[in-house]
């Protein structure tokens, strides 16, 4: 019997993978990854993901399946792959998505290896996405789950030709009104679980309190500039701000006014308007290909910019450095270094890469 670690977090997706699983005849293990102390990010413990409730959820599922299940401390590994990542690109000026180096370095990484220590066939998670085998290249292709509105493939671009091998995500064929139907006929204390909206351990949104509150620093003030370069005002510091910000800016003008630029070597924060967002074509490094090995010529995609952003017409090419160019039939707003872009081909997942630069050529 082939045997699946199952990625539980206590929510209701990750609980009826399992239970697909098993019914496929799969040998299932469940597991829970212990990310972070509360002490870390400054929040309360029912407040957070990694909360006891959510454990507790998910070992009554595992337990109700008569499934051995896990708690496994990666704490460490998640302080160093995300939470620092996270707190290095803002003090860049960049806006990480730390969804996506959790995915990377943590479930397809740290809990892929514990899969294969513990000899069993398959890694499995609540992921609304899809994982096909192609017969005629005999690549692995990663492709939109079917549930368009939930669609978690963006997030998942890094993975790589092994790891898709070895990866189920049984989901994905279903509608997320489908999965809470199938939880509350199993019974499932997590049936009705409302799905976490935020970043597990910034649960307040307060991005820049969290900061402060992990490197012992206060951020220091700075210019806001107009686009001409002009002083116009004073900052709060530059971790205070992202590409397209236009709350919370503390500055009174005859129109709009958005964040455009930031400088954390000047420490400035460029404003201007609306029009001034617009980008045609960007840059991203860090690439991973996965329907195809290379992008040496121009190919035509969907590219996606940020992940409740839809797809837009593009051109996409490599060049010999391994930088990802992207050109858009239209200018896009607020293309933001730090996030993602991903390629499509249809549903299928082309690749993507850390967003390094825009331009408005």
């Amino acid at each position: 019997m082939k045997k699946a670690l199952i990625a539980m977090s206590g929510g209701v997706d990750s609980s009826v993978a399992a239970l697909l699983m098993q019914q496929k005849g799969y040998e299932c293990v469940g597991a829970t990854m212990k990310l972070f102390e509360n002490e870390q990010a400054g929040v309360k413990r029912e407040k957070t993901c990694c909360s006891l409730d959510d454990v507790e959820d998910a070992r009554s599922v595992a337990y109700r399946l008569h499934m051995p299940y896990y708690v496994f401390n990666f704490t460490a590994n998640f302080e160093k792959e995300v939470m620092e990542r996270f707190v290095c690109a803002y003090e860049k000026g960049w806006t990480p998505n730390p969804c996506i180096d959790c995915n990377r370095y943590l479930k397809f990484e740290k809990l892929y290896l514990r899969m294969q220590e513990m000899q069993m066939d398959t890694i499995v998670t609540g992921h609304y996405a899809r994982v096909v085998c192609d017969e005629a290249s005999g690549r692995y292709l990663l492709k939109k789950g079917l549930d368009n509105s939930k669609d978690q493939s963006y997030v998942l671009y890094n993975l790589t030709q092994e790891q898709l091998a070895h990866t189920q995500f049984p989901v994905g064929e279903l509608s997320k009104h489908e999965v809470r139907e199938i939880a509350e006929a199993n019974g499932f204390i997590n049936a009705d679980k409302p799905d976490s909206q935020d970043i597990c351990f910034v649960p307040d949104g307060d991005y820049a309190g969290f900061i402060e509150r992990y490197t012992g620093k206060t951020s220091r003030t700075g210019a806001f500039l107009n686009t001409a370069g002009e002083p116009i005002g004073t900052h709060r510091g530059v971790i205070h701000y992202t590409i397209g910000q236009r709350k919370g800016l503390g500055i009174s003008a005859p129109h709009p006014l958005y964040v455009c630029g930031i400088c954390p070597e000047q420490n400035t924060v460029t404003l201007g308007g609306s029009q001034d967002l617009f980008s045609r074509r960007l840059t991203a490094t860090d690439v991973n290909l996965i329907s195809c090995d290379s992008l040496e010529k121009p190919v035509r995609v969907q590219a996606k910019i940020r992940y409740r952003h839809p797809e837009q017409p593009a051109t996409a090419w490599c060049t010999p450095d391994g930088v990802l160019h992207v050109e858009f039939d239209e200018p896009q707003r607020a293309i933001t270094c730090g996030q993602a872009v991903v390629l499509y081909d249809g549903e299928t997942v082309v690749g993507g890469g850390r967003i390094s630069s825009a331009e408005k050529f």
